[in-house]
């Protein structure tokens, strides 16, 4: 996938960079109920794939935003022009494999390959990945079982710095249908106003598809 580099020396945040590359847990992430009253009700009304929807909004709102698309590279920052969506998949023996989707496609054609890859993602039953793809990717997942006000995700050593991006189960409250979507993300590359933007373009994203 096409990447720049960013150069450090003009780079606004280079001191932030420097100090938070050095924590032991760099990581800095939050959990938000997001509306999707009006989203589901196409989801059922037009027989829509839950899970696929929903992670069509989420990636796009999560490539609309540069410092989500950076990632750490030999101690360099690279960014790349878009990121791929690598997801948690469920087989039936209760354990999961990976599935890598696609990103830049129109809605209908989205969920058509993403099917299409989840079923071939299902007859590997691999968590394996490429260190080098997998360098460009979102990490998603998701507690279908379970709505919940906070997660605590496992993370590597050393620190990787992919997005991680999870959603539970929905409930309704006070008659609006609400989602919790967790983020995580690296803080030497990302900060809480990146964190808002995220989920400021999610409920665009979310109303968008929602037509």
């Amino acid at each position: 996938m096409p990447y720049k580099i960013i150069d450090m020396d003009s780079y606004p945040r280079k001191d932030h960079f420097s100090y938070f590359s050095t924590l032991a847990y760099p990581y800095v992430g939050l959990t938000v109920n997001v509306d999707i009253t009006d989203c589901l009700r196409r989801i059922k009304s037009q027989n829509l794939p839950f899970f696929l929807t929903i992670c069509y909004c989420v990636s796009r709102a999560a490539n609309s935003v540069p410092e989500f698309r950076q990632r750490i590279q030999d101690g360099r920052i690279i960014e790349f022009d878009q990121c791929r969506v690598s997801h948690t998949l469920a087989l039936e023996d209760g354990t999961f494999c990976y599935c890598t989707l696609e990103e830049g496609r129109p809605f209908a054609e989205y969920l058509t390959r993403g099917k299409q890859a989840q079923a071939a993602a299902r007859a590997r039953r691999s968590i394996a990945e490429d260190p080098e793809e997998a360098l460009e990717k979102f990490f998603v997942s998701t507690l279908p079982w379970i709505s919940y006000t906070a997660l605590v995700q496992p993370v590597p050593m050393p620190a990787d710095s992919n997005p991680r991006l999870t959603w539970g189960k929905y409930t309704v409250q006070e008659g609006r249908t609400l989602l919790p979507v967790s983020t995580l993300c690296h803080h030497a590359l990302v900060d809480g106003a990146h964190l808002a933007a995220f989920y400021q373009a999610l409920d665009r994203e979310l109303r968008e598809a929602a037509r």
